[in-house]
């Protein structure tokens, strides 16, 4: 049985959908925080269970029987994040799964001036040190982030955000459906960056959105503590902004700047572009 944690996330779900489509619902098990939310997959013939990777104790009977469990990295901010991840690596070894997947990210580092970066290093060194055999995949940073900025910039045609970096903006389609291949055939040990081809910045990204718009959306660089009160100001914990700022903070020093052809050698066609994904927001 192959045991998909946050099934019912944005990328647990999609990789559980993928993976339908691969292999009997029967071999198919999640691990999820709310079972009423998954009841469409268990009308599917999935087996559903409660598992929280907060609550160590869930994961025993979540990951009973498990030959494979993916781990979907916990969103989690802080070093809590790393524990809450370990916690289910070590469920999942415990439960006797004979390969452990991981949802990493394409910039882990313990160096990384990005925290959940950190977070993720911490998390595949500990996976590393299992003895389980295990595949940590390195995701592309999600191009889903850009969406928290889209309305603001189409309402004033102003994109404002701190100083960044170029980025392989990475779709979530794309990488659920990579994870499913994954699942079904893959090495062990560490991905290459599983990234869309292009990399954008900012400035890229508001060129592309008056293209498509027609309007001029302009990129304006914020000061990285104006940034943060402005957040701070709109009701953000300030914890939260903080944490925020590590993401541009990383950009600049070129963090996120890598391509890959391995994620369109996995799922067989073009990766989602973000002309593409801007296009069908707008």
């Amino acid at each position: 049985m192959i045991v998909v944690t946050g099934a019912t996330g944005k990328l647990g779900s999609r990789i559980v959908d993928q993976l339908l489509s691969r292999v009997p619902a029967s071999t198919v098990g999640v691990s999820v925080t709310d079972v009423a939310k998954a009841a469409h997959l268990e009308a599917r013939g999935v087996r559903v269970r409660r598992g929280d990777f907060t609550d160590p104790t869930t994961l025993a009977d979540a990951f009973e029987g498990a030959d494979q469990v993916l781990v979907v990295s916990a969103a989690i901010v802080g070093a809590d994040g790393a524990t809450a991840n370990i916690a289910a690596v070590d469920a999942a070894r415990a439960a006797g799964a004979g390969r452990i997947l991981y949802t990493s990210h394409q910039g882990s580092s313990a160096s990384s001036l990005f925290p959940a970066m950190i977070t993720h290093a911490r998390t595949e060194e500990h996976l590393a040190g299992t003895g389980v055999p295990y595949l940590a995949l390195r995701n592309g940073f999600y191009s889903t982030t850009l969406d928290r900025y889209l309305d603001e910039a189409l309402t004033t045609g102003r994109l404002v955000a701190p100083e960044d970096g170029p980025v392989s903006w990475t779709g979530h389609d794309d990488l659920a459906a990579a994870a499913a291949a994954l699942l079904t055939d893959g090495e062990p040990g560490i991905t290459p960056p599983l990234t869309a081809p292009d990399m954008l910045d900012f400035a890229a990204i508001a060129a592309i959105l008056s293209e498509i718009t027609g309007r001029e959306i302009t990129r304006v660089v914020a000061g990285d503590e104006e940034w943060v009160e402005t957040l701070v100001s709109r009701g953000v914990p300030r914890g939260y902004a903080e944490f925020g700022l590590g993401v541009f903070r990383a950009s600049r020093r070129g963090e996120f700047a890598v391509t890959d052809p391995t994620l369109e050698k996995l799922i067989g066609r073009p990766a989602e572009s973000v002309r593409a994904k801007l296009a069908a927001a707008e």
